[in-house]
């Protein structure tokens, strides 16, 4: 995915059981790479999960508008 992962979309490298086929290989993003999951971001269940997924797609999201608008927009959120 050069371009990188919509928000709200799965990523096209998982498979039907939601594990990842990159797992382990050289070619594996490395976002994902580094990514360490903790106790929070994970829940109780898989819908709360993807919920938190969510929100960090949300608040890590590239600003639309004029120039210099990203930089003062991501400023001010908060992580989830």
């Amino acid at each position: 995915m050069p371009q990188g992962k919509a928000a709200g979309l799965p990523c096209v490298q998982l498979d039907e059981n939601g594990r990842c086929r990159l797992f382990g290989r050289p070619e594996r993003p490395a976002v994902c790479a580094h990514l360490r999951p903790e106790p929070e971001m994970c829940g109780s269940s898989r819908e709360e999960a993807v919920a938190y997924l969510a929100r960090l797609e949300l608040a890590t999201r590239p600003a639309c508008g004029p120039p210099g608008a990203a930089e003062s927009s991501s400023a001010s959120q908060e992580p989830p």
